[in-house]
């Protein structure tokens, strides 16, 4: 029989009885640096995995920074309690990140055709209604040169006149854009008060009036590369599509005999009177509009400058008699 206890008679350890395996298990073990939790922001053991969740891939764009997504959702728990306007602000500063910092580059052409529309709708409520007046009474107003300003923006917008907050005489699509909306809706209207309105008024008479316009642009631009005169479509588009706003006019004087003095054909009456007056305005101002901003030294084998000026002011009230909307009027 095996003696079980694997110390000698005398109580000594045996050195052969004791296994290899727990002789290892009692060595010494390395220990594992513990990071310390409680380091400040700036300390140096700052995690990788942090760093990189905080740094933006080469080419990822700012709007999609997850610092910037925390943000916003922090924003929009405390936005009904502490601070009601910091949705409102994030969503600005996301906005201007969409345009300025390269978002907007994902969309090829986005970037340069939004920073060339910015011009044109920095408007404010003094300059809307002055353009209005000079555009409607055309015939009161002496001063029509615009303001030269080069534009030293690194962006480079290729700007070199003041924008419409500081010069009347200066392009917008703001008034162009709103009116021609205001005229196809009073022209829904019209056909209503009718009871001629059909769900195809309202796509038929937008797109009549985009393609004269975008016709008239065209024309317009091949008259100005004859005449070695540089412009831009977007300054093309502004000029003619003030004619809108006289359309609206016109048609909101007609409904409005039409229905009130029903009798006599009043609103049809009240329509070309003023269609006579808003016409001869919109032609005007055509022809002071660009006989102040066309150079007056055009290319001597195109056509000439005068007679051209005369040619695309008179299209203005060609134009506006081809849009009106006449027959539902009373």
């Amino acid at each position: 029989n095996q003696n079980p206890n694997p110390y000698g008679s005398s109580g000594s350890v045996s050195s052969s009885s004791v296994p290899t395996a727990a002789s290892q298990q009692w060595q010494p073990q390395p220990q594992m640096a513990i990071p310390n939790m409680h380091q400040g922001q700036g300390g140096s053991n700052a995690a990788p995995a942090q760093q990189q969740q905080q740094q933006q891939a080469p080419g990822t764009p700012a709007f999609w920074n997850p610092a910037v997504a925390s943000s916003i959702a922090a924003a929009a728990m405390s936005g009904g309690t502490n601070n009601p306007d910091a949705m409102f602000n994030l969503a600005q500063q996301a906005g201007h990140t969409f345009l300025d910092q390269g978002t907007a580059r994902m969309i090829p052409g986005l970037e340069r055709i939004m920073r060339e529309l910015r011009v044109y709708f920095a408007v404010d409520n003094s300059y809307v209604k002055s353009k209005m007046l000079r555009v409607l009474f055309s015939f009161f107003f002496k001063r029509w040169k615009r303001i030269e300003e080069y534009n030293s923006d690194p962006q480079g917008t290729g700007q070199k006149y003041a924008l419409p907050t500081s010069d009347d005489n200066a392009l917008d699509l703001y008034i162009p854009s709103m009116s021609l909306v205001t005229y196809v809706l009073l022209c829904a209207l019209c056909y209503g008060t009718a009871g001629e309105f059909e769900a195809e008024v309202m796509p038929d008479v937008m797109t009549k009036c985009i393609i004269i316009l975008i016709l008239e642009v065209l024309a317009f631009r091949l008259g100005f590369y004859l005449m070695q005169a540089p412009t831009s479509f977007m300054d093309l588009f502004a000029v003619t599509g003030y004619k809108f706003l006289g359309l609206t006019v016109n048609m909101l004087v007609g409904l409005f005999l039409g229905l009130a003095l029903n009798t006599g054909g009043m609103g049809h009456k009240g329509y070309y009177a003023t269609f006579l007056w808003t016409s001869s305005a919109a032609s005007y101002f055509m022809l002071k509009f660009l006989a102040n901003n066309i150079p007056s030294v055009t290319a001597s084998t195109g056509p000439k400058r005068d007679v051209m000026v005369l040619v695309f002011a008179g299209s203005q009230f060609a134009s506006m008699w081809f849009l009106g909307q006449t027959k539902v009027l009373n």
